[in-house]
């Protein structure tokens, strides 16, 4: 009996401690399950009484919540007055939600004194509580007061550099953006990191009223703090971004005058400008290189790639000048005669060897001189490797495929998990399909569409596709090996010999559809030699009657630049532009073709 009445009261001892404990948590988790069921009626009786007790920000915006949604403004306004009586650190987020409150029952003159009152509230003056009270006006939506707040925080704090990065957050979201630009760029200057504000503005200046916007600013913070290079460098990336080389260089250029920089920044701008191939402006900057520092580390590399950004010039431009030619020959074996044939020098050996062998027919002279730079070379297996693949591109040149094949498959083999082995392959790929044999050709270029590199990868696909599209029509398959045949002629830069075949193809095969690669070829090459009129009526016929075929859109891509370009017309260059983007909107080309459109009609890019 003993036993059993002391087990009992021991039940009921746990018993009731038990029920304190349910009770003590009871309060708070009913008022979250009646809020999530969306029965405010009972929420808002258990969201007050836990107030009362102690402040809590998520349940006060709960509370208010609920009463907003039930409009009881008598009760509501009762609650936060009583709330009111005591100061304290939680005045401010009373003051806020009661001017939530009577925002909500439509007497916005009052809320507004409310918010005020938040924000002017003399209670905790660290900046930590501001920080925090901006962000309870970001929770409700009210971003021009969450502004406010930290502004009365740098006020409070008598400390202008507070709150940089979260103001111009708040700054971009209401659409203040040149305030936005001015708090990250105190931003960049206080904590010098270019990178911070960079990665901040990437997006925002993808719109172009932003960048001009951006752009004002900038010369004018220059202009008012001249010693100050972090401007002119935000300057220069912005001209990066938008690969406006020239003004890039132009305060690259006053920056390293007026810092004694080297002329370091200059050249690796202008390998920039190389890599977007803006020739013209690459030449300025390795040119300045040259001619400031001719005694640095510098000269040399700079001095060569002056001739080489010229060099890429010159074979960008149609009909090729045959004198421009022979001047970068001069240019580069003045070049070597002056620093000697040597480690530093053996690039521009590969380039005169190239420049000889494809632009001038000296073959033999580029053979002698690759295999000078292979000796000079010989401790850097890569630089080797691009010389083999060089020699092999001259002997498929001298018509001699074994020999360029030999050497292709040395690099493939040294060079087996590099992009260097995949560019030998690629280019063995291509020896056979010139040779005929499609069908080891396309297994290679199979295996070469999963190629690292997106241009290799690239180039495989598309000849994949052309053997793929133009063989098994016929037992012989007559028609692609006399295309293969006439590519391996115009390789050889023998136009005139390749121009007649076409013609003389485009009879033979005018069923087959090869038809169009042979109009886009022979567009193609009559554009070379600067025969733009005949170039268009070739491209013309793929419009015309190929209009549902791959090249299709390129054919018309290239008839709107040469009228934009070579005929200057203005208006037929916009209207086939506009034809490219509608006819063909999921062209590789509609980009391009969608800025040099807006270019013509006169917007700022």
């Amino acid at each position: 009996m003993w036993i059993t009445l002391k087990y009992l009261i021991l039940l009921l001892s746990i018993t009731v401690l038990s029920v304190k404990n349910v009770e003590g948590q009871t309060d708070r988790e009913l008022a979250e399950e009646y809020f999530r069921k969306g029965d405010c009626e009972k929420a808002v009786v258990l969201f007050q009484k836990g107030l009362k007790k102690s402040f809590d920000k998520n349940a006060l915006r709960k509370y208010v919540a609920c009463q907003i949604k039930r409009k009881d403004w008598e009760e509501t306004e009762k609650f936060f007055k009583k709330q009111l009586k005591s100061k304290d650190n939680t005045t401010a987020y009373y003051e806020l939600y009661y001017g939530k409150i009577l925002e909500a029952a439509g007497k916005p003159e009052l809320s507004d004194e409310k918010y005020q009152l938040a924000i002017n509230v003399n209670g905790d003056s660290s900046p930590e509580f501001y920080k925090e009270l901006s962000d309870e006006f970001r929770e409700v939506s009210d971003n021009n007061n969450a502004v406010n707040a930290l502004l009365k925080g740098r006020e409070v704090a008598r400390n202008e550099s507070l709150f940089k990065m979260e103001l111009a957050q708040l700054y971009q979201i209401t659409g203040r953006s040149d305030l936005m630009i001015e708090e990250m760029l105190s931003l960049g200057v206080a904590i010098q990191n270019k990178e911070v504000v960079q990665n901040y503005l990437s997006d925002f200046l993808k719109d172009e009223k932003e960048q001009l916007k951006f752009e004002k600013v900038l010369y004018k913070k220059i202009q008012l703090n001249p010693n100050e290079v972090f401007y002119p460098e935000m300057l220069v990336w912005m001209y990066v971004q938008k690969k406006d080389f020239g003004k890039a260089f132009i305060q690259e250029r006053a920056l390293d005058r007026r810092m004694r920089m080297g002329g370091e920044k200059v050249f690796q701008l202008g390998r920039l400008t190389l890599e977007n191939a803006d020739f013209k402006n690459a030449v300025l900057m390795f040119d300045y290189v040259v001619k400031e520092y001719p005694q640095t580390q510098l000269y040399a590399a700079a001095r060569r790639l002056s001739i080489y950004s010229r060099e890429e010039q010159v074979k960008a431009t149609y009909p090729i000048n045959q004198a421009e030619v022979r001047r970068l020959i001069d240019d580069y074996k003045k070049y070597l005669a002056d620093l000697g044939m040597n480690v530093r020098t053996i690039e521009a050996m590969r380039s005169m060897a190239n420049l000889s062998a494809f632009y001038k027919n000296d073959k033999d002279t580029a053979i002698v001189v690759l295999a000078d730079a292979i000796k000079q070379g010989r401790n850097d297996p890569s630089f080797i490797d691009r010389c083999k693949l060089d020699l092999g591109n001259i002997y498929l040149l001298k018509n001699e495929p074994w020999e360029a094949t030999l050497l292709y498959s040395q690099v493939e083999k040294s060079q087996k998990d590099d992009v260097l082995g995949y560019e030998a392959k690629l280019r063995n790929a291509k020896l056979y399909y010139y040779k005929g044999d499609f069908a080891l050709s396309k297994e290679i270029l199979d295996i070469l569409k999963m190629a690292t590199t997106r241009e290799i990868a690239n180039d495989a696909n598309d000849l994949s596709l052309l053997i793929m599209d133009n063989t098994g029509l016929d037992s012989t398959e007559t028609a692609m090996r006399a295309y293969a045949a006439l590519e391996l002629l115009m390789y050889q830069n023998k136009i005139e010999e390749g121009l007649t075949e076409i013609d003389r193809m485009l009879v033979a095969f005018k069923d087959h559809p090869i038809v169009d690669e042979l109009y886009f070829l022979k567009a193609n090459t009559l554009l070379k030699l600067d025969q733009y009129d005949k170039a268009v009526d070739n491209y013309q016929k793929i419009v015309d009657n190929y209009q549902y075929d791959i090249l299709a859109d390129d054919a018309l891509f290239a008839i709107a630049k040469i009228t934009q370009e070579r005929k200057k017309d203005k208006d037929k260059a916009m209207e086939l532009y506009q034809l490219l983007l509608e006819k063909y909107p999921g062209s590789v080309f509609g980009t391009e073709a969608r800025k040099k459109y807006r270019q013509l009609r006169g917007d700022s890019l």
